[in-house]
């Protein structure tokens, strides 16, 4: 009998499009929340503040691992199909959990956290400072209010030639940072390191399954738990650190060159450690 096709489904589009619009309010949050921070902080304090940061966006991996285990364990179709019509377990090739389950949790939390960010103000007192006496305050209010005017006259005025500003400005600003060899050179040992990292969290659950007989969930926990907290350990305490020595930029590089080394060289010792690869009929051993 010749094979039947089933029509195909094209929701698939809703989960690219939401990704693509979470990744548009996720992406400024780094670069604007670092300027922000070394904007209105101390020299001695940045550091820390951007360890506490970087922590934080660990500790939201973690966290959402611990919710992916949880709602891998549950049918796909949890509330439309009874628990008793289920007849294969979390640990069988065929069980799909309810990974829309955790996409709409994660999707409400994002609304409510980011309404505060509405009420941040535009300018802070730069930490270690002082406001300007009233008396100051109350002299400059006239100035500024005159260059206000002026600036939102030549605003209107060039308004609809901004881009002719815009892009003589933005394409030398962005040659010259693709001419900077220590630019280029900490972008590529980024590449390379999230890269590493994503090819970890993207095939060890699957690695962990096939070797180990572990569900889905319980390879996704392992990960979380056994990765996620050391690297949140490893940040905070360097943010303390480099704010307890008052580190420079330079000290910081020679430190990160030297750490990641010996890092490079624990991850090489893995290659020995080699487990036996099961047995998989028609692969590794024959069907009889």
């Amino acid at each position: 009998t010749e094979c039947e096709k089933e029509p195909g489904s094209l929701l698939w589009i809703f989960v690219m499009v939401g990704n693509i619009v979470r990744g548009m309010g996720e992406t400024p949050i780094m670069p604007l929340g670092i300027s922000y921070l070394e904007d209105f902080a101390k020299a001695e304090n940045s550091p820390f503040y951007l360890a506490c940061l970087h922590t934080a966006t660990v500790v939201g991996p973690f966290l959402g691992l611990l919710l992916a285990s949880f709602c891998a364990e549950l049918f796909v179709d949890i509330g439309s199909v009874g628990a008793d019509e289920i007849t294969i377990t979390a640990t069988d090739a065929r069980w799909v959990g309810a990974w829309w389950l955790g996409i709409l949790i994660c999707a409400l939390l994002n609304l409510l956290v980011g309404i505060p960010f509405w009420f941040l103000p535009k300018s802070l007192v730069k930490e270690g400072e002082t406001n300007e006496p009233e008396e100051t305050s109350e002299k400059s209010v006239a100035p500024l209010q005159e260059n206000d005017k002026n600036g939102a006259k030549q605003t209107i005025k060039h308004h609809t030639n901004s881009w002719h500003y815009v892009i003589p400005d933005f394409i030398p600003f962005l040659k010259a940072l693709f001419h900077n060899p220590v630019y280029m050179l900490f972008i590529c040992i980024t590449v390379l390191q999230f890269s590493a990292f994503d090819g970890m969290i993207s095939f060890m659950p699957k690695y962990l399954e096939q070797q180990f007989g572990k569900s889905a969930s319980d390879a996704i926990f392992l990960i979380g738990v056994y990765n996620l907290p050391v690297l949140c350990v490893g940040y905070f305490s360097g943010g303390l650190f480099m704010k307890k020595f008052k580190i420079n930029i330079y000290q910081a590089a020679n430190i990160a060159f030297w750490v990641s080394l010996l890092e490079y060289l624990l991850y090489f010792a893995a290659y020995w450690t080699v487990c036996d690869t099961s047995p998989v009929a028609g692969l590794t051993v024959s069907y009889q």
